[in-house]
């Protein structure tokens, strides 16, 4: 007799004890889950988008809400006639990438157009422009030629507004996946121990 109330005991008390162990576990997986990964964001430039300058800067400064990759960055710094001032590679220190500029750039509208690698591998790009009232100073180097346009990236996005792919999903569908097989296995113990039960 005190064996059947033990055991019945023990049966009864198991379906809780799981369940709080699966919602527990549920809790802590769902907490944990890293967020997905997003594409870093242009936060600030120099030259900023709009600005009117006395002269033409001697560099253009992009700044990022992480750091990009040095591979696979270009940024082209275009006058009215398509002429592209950018001199040198791209130099990148912490989360700034800039860009060095030719000496005797002419008064007028200019266009940058800028790419880089993300820090989650992903390209993104942007454009944005700014005017120089005054030409510009020192000994004008030989005239580069027209720049052909960026290649179309992965994912195009105007300044302050990249991409809106949040990236990858397996982050949120491999915790919920998790909370619904813990749901599934604590009712099939609940009805199988009522079975036994009955």
């Amino acid at each position: 007799m005190t064996i059947s109330v033990r055991s019945y005991l023990s049966r009864s008390a198991f379906a809780p004890v799981a369940a709080v162990f699966l919602l527990a576990l549920c809790a802590v997986l769902l907490v944990s889950a890293p967020p997905a990964a997003a594409h870093d964001e242009l936060t600030g430039s120099t030259p900023g988008s709009g600005s009117v300058l006395d002269a033409a800067p001697e560099s253009v400064e992009l700044t990022f809400s992480s750091v990009p990759a040095a591979i696979g960055s270009e940024v082209r710094v275009l006058d009215e006639d398509g002429t592209d001032w950018a001199q040198g590679s791209v130099r990148i220190l912490d989360n700034t990438a800039t860009q060095q500029l030719r000496t005797g750039a002419p008064a007028g509208s200019y266009t940058v157009q800028w790419r880089v690698v993300s820090s989650d591998a992903h390209p993104i790009e942007g454009t944005f422009g700014f005017t120089v009232a005054g030409g510009g100073t020192g000994t004008a180097t030989p005239a580069p030629s027209t720049a052909a346009p960026l290649p179309p990236a992965a994912s195009q996005s105007p300044v302050l507004n990249q991409s809106d792919d949040a990236g990858s999903p397996w982050p949120v569908i491999v915790p919920a996946a998790v909370v619904i097989l813990a749901v599934a296995v604590l009712i099939a113990l609940i009805v199988r121990r009522r079975l036994r039960e009955d």
